[in-house]
């Protein structure tokens, strides 16, 4: 009878586990679908060419200008920016951590930077505001320091968690073997670190970076507070910018249903959820190297 009953169990939460998982599995299509139907429905009224192609994003009066190119060249400058403050940052901060960190430092500091990705993106984006914004301005000598060099340093501070977190595990599947070889061969901890480590880790440390990349991308009340939300190209890091993220936060409440405008907006998020899905996946695929490697 028991022996029954444990079966039966298993087979109920079996199937609970299988429709659970259908159901995000289905939840993700319908967002997908959704995204691409409205979008459809944008090019229907409005020239491809004109949206990828122009230069302007302006979609007020009758004749709007809708081009994402202004938006995506400024959520690709803010990301390239927080990426080539954090990528080494982070794995120098790992490489410490894993390599040469004293037990009991270490016990303090990993939890530290855990925590930050617990930080509320609004309370970091307060900071940028208050506190980055105006050191930027004094230093640079400029009126405002809501651009998009004040939106890197937040997003960078945003992706060091996750960059940190998986390059130190990428760094301490690297077998002992490798270091002890080295080790006889006269090599010191720095050649090890350099010269085998971080060679033997590197699928770990490119899913990281990829997996920071997308967590900068997908960011939206930092940028929305701290880039100065100018929707224009920008000609360098001292420019206010305006990302795919914070256009769609600033007008989706306001914006009439079914019109144009609207319809724009589902389109630049289909472009955003496409490479946001390609960096995922890029990340995905290296991070499961890394466990294959570990096995």
């Amino acid at each position: 009878m028991k022996v029954k009953q444990r079966e039966n169990t298993d087979w109920l939460l079996k199937q609970i586990f299988k429709i659970t998982g259908f159901l995000t599995i289905g939840l993700l299509g319908g967002i997908f679908l959704m995204l691409f139907y409205n979008s459809f429905s944008f090019f229907i009224q409005e020239s491809p060419i004109d949206f990828f192609t122009g230069f302007q994003w302006d979609p007020q009066g009758s004749s709007g200008k809708y081009s994402i190119t202004p938006l995506l060249i400024s959520t690709g400058l803010v990301t390239i920016g927080s990426m080539v403050i954090a990528v080494p940052l982070g794995i120098c901060t790992a490489s410490f951590l894993s390599e040469f960190s004293p037990k009991k430092l270490k016990t303090i500091l990993k939890p530290v930077i855990e925590m930050l990705s617990a930080i509320p993106s609004v309370a970091i984006g307060f900071l940028g505001i208050v506190l980055i914004g105006p050191w930027i301005a004094k230093i640079f000598h400029i009126q405002n320091g809501l651009n998009a060099l004040n939106g890197s340093i937040l997003l960078a501070v945003m992706a060091l968690p996750t960059i940190i977190t998986i390059s130190e595990d990428s760094i301490q599947a690297v077998p002992e073997s490798y270091k002890e070889a080295s080790y006889a061969l006269g090599a010191n901890k720095w050649q090890i670190l350099f010269k085998v480590t971080l060679p033997a880790s590197i699928s770990g440390l490119i899913a990281a970076i990829m997996l920071g990349l997308g967590r900068a991308l997908g960011e939206t009340m930092t940028v929305l507070m701290a880039t100065g939300n100018a929707a224009a190209i920008p000609k360098n890091f001292l420019d206010s910018i305006r990302t795919i993220t914070a256009t769609i936060a600033i007008e989706m409440g306001e914006v009439p249903y079914q019109t144009t405008h609207y319809f724009a907006l589902f389109a630049i998020a289909a472009i955003l959820f496409l490479i946001t899905l390609a960096v995922n996946l890029t990340g995905e695929y290296f991070a499961n190297r890394l466990r294959r490697f570990q096995l």
